[in-house]
């Protein structure tokens, strides 16, 4: 198991964007019993899993274990800003370990570890075994966008993104059945976020909450 560095967020960062893990709604926040996890994905027992790097390249580049049936694709857009594109080049890279995480049921993965931190690794480490218990993976596609740097201090940043799970659905393992659901505009999440620079050079979520059906995110479903 990698080493985890973590750290805590500073009291009082960016005052105006104060997010809690604790919190729980079926519609917003960091806990409770949604229709779909939230940023989950894997295909948990599946055989067909293999090592990929990330699409954005770079020596430095994590590198994801994903299975066949998982697509993770993230829509950046350069800001011609060289710390906010390092922000939300590695809050993609958070959110596609996230799907890694709850693909193989293990909440401290290297990739999970590198780029989560603090409360948010705490929390997702948990929800992702949890999920493994519940005999539960998840199948089928995420998309991220509307990644954007909302503020910056010094080492860190608060930002936000979009995940369209409209065609990702949990799946029992014991069976491979996907659990389908209808379509609806609770399937685009708005994703908020507090991220830390750490001593690699890499930019960790510390804290992060949600609100599903957000106006800001919801698309059209084809």
């Amino acid at each position: 198991m990698a080493t985890t560095r973590r750290r805590a967020a500073a009291a009082g960062l960016l005052a105006s964007l104060v997010f809690s893990v604790t919190g729980c709604s079926s519609d917003s926040g960091n806990g409770g019993d949604n229709d779909k996890i939230e940023g989950a994905g894997g295909g948990g027992t599946s055989a067909s899993a293999s090592p990929s790097a990330s699409a954005s390249g770079g020596k430095d580049a994590p590198v994801f274990d994903l299975p066949s049936d998982i697509t993770v694709t993230s829509d950046l857009k350069p800001t011609g800003d060289a710390v906010k594109d390092a922000v939300l080049r590695d809050l993609s890279y958070a959110a596609q370990a996230r799907v890694e995480a709850f693909g193989k049921g293990q909440g401290q993965t290297a990739n999970m570890s590198r780029y989560f931190a603090a409360n948010a690794l705490v929390y997702w480490a948990k929800r992702a075994e949890e999920f493994k218990k519940d005999g539960l993976t998840v199948t089928g596609s995420y998309r991220y966008y509307g990644f954007e740097v909302t503020d910056t201090a010094s080492g860190k940043a608060a930002a936000r993104y979009c995940e369209d799970q409209s065609k990702a659905f949990n799946k029992v393992i014991k069976t491979q059945k996907a659990q389908r659901t209808q379509p609806s505009d609770k399937d685009f999440v708005l994703y908020t976020v507090q991220t830390a620079k750490d001593s690699a050079g890499d930019w960790q979520v510390t804290q992060q909450s949600w609100k599903k059906g957000d106006a800001t995110c919801v698309q059209g479903q084809g």
